[in-house]
């Protein structure tokens, strides 16, 4: 969102601009920020992910012009095509890159070769398939317990890495930290069975 406001300032114009447009948005943690920015969203879905922003839409989509602001390359286009498909105008807007970085920092890269990690948890699909390009996990001589912030990262943790053993049941980051808490407080409880 930062990059977007970034774009738009340096258009000359401000918040003002936005006046009269509906505003959607997919989590609290975007929400907080445009709030921070004196914009109220119209629009959260009950769901932190972008399929729940389509089943729960509050408008007809037919002849909406929907202004898309997204990753320049990596993004899933599962909302473009179904707002599309429901007869929106969608505008779609390269706002920022996200790029995977080309190695691994040898801290981690040592540590997971010992055996160190007990933990991988991942908040994005792209992690996912960053980690996946970066680290030879076939080979790892221990697998850490791989843990997810919702369905499309566990989906693509299952697709990159053959598991997921936690996923958070509300997709934000305090949601993966209270499944962490949750798992981390079974120890003595669970045995081979690490998966919620």
């Amino acid at each position: 969102m930062d990059y977007f406001f970034d774009r738009l300032f340096q258009s000359g114009q401000d918040v003002r601009a936005l006046a009269g447009l509906k505003i959607a948005v997919v989590g609290q943690k975007t929400a907080a920020s445009l709030q921070q920015r004196g914009l109220q969203p119209d629009f959260i879905p009950p769901d932190f992910v972008a399929d729940s922003l389509i089943a729960h839409f509050p408008d007809s989509l037919a002849g909406l012009k929907v202004l898309f602001p997204r990753v320049e390359s990596g993004g899933r286009q599962v909302l473009m095509q179904e707002f599309s498909a429901q007869g929106a105008i969608v505008t779609e807007v390269p706002a920022y890159q996200s790029d995977c970085p080309r190695s691994i920092d040898p801290a981690a890269a040592a540590a997971l070769m010992a055996g160190q990690i007990d933990i991988v948890t991942f908040a994005s699909s792209k992690t996912v398939k960053c980690f996946a390009k970066l680290v030879d996990w076939a080979n790892l001589p221990r697998v850490p317990i791989v843990a997810s912030i919702g369905p499309q990262t566990s989906a693509d943790c299952q697709r990159c890495l053959g598991r997921v053993d936690l996923e958070a049941t509300t997709y934000t980051l305090i949601g993966l930290t209270e499944a962490l808490s949750r798992w981390a407080g079974l120890d003595s409880s669970r045995q081979d069975d690490t998966s919620f």
